[in-house]
């Protein structure tokens, strides 16, 4: 198993409306993204000061699938669309389960 975790900090002008967006708009790729085999995410519960405001982590069966993930043409619209133009600051890493 490969897993892909990431994190996001919203700019500060960044609306309610358009962060939900961006969980409804990654929601949808498990049904479209077929490699992907787990898929969670959500905003920060606020407990701790200095967090990043929404983490997503997904699972698949092999990096040849993540990549495919990484790569395909609606997630890198997600990123264009709806990611892009909200996001302040970002984090990732990959890692074999």
């Amino acid at each position: 198993m490969f897993r892909h975790v990431v994190v996001f900090r919203w700019k500060d002008e960044a609306s309610e409306e358009a962060r939900s967006r961006v969980a409804a708009e990654l929601g949808r790729l498990p049904g479209i993204i077929g490699e992907i085999r787990r898929y969670e995410m959500g905003a920060d519960a606020g407990v701790n000061e200095g967090t990043f405001d929404f983490a997503l982590v997904a699972d698949f069966d092999g990096v040849d699938d993540y990549l495919v993930y990484r790569d395909h043409p609606e997630h890198r619209r997600v990123i264009a669309e709806f990611i892009a133009p909200i996001v302040a600051e970002r984090a990732s890493v990959q890692y074999e389960v």
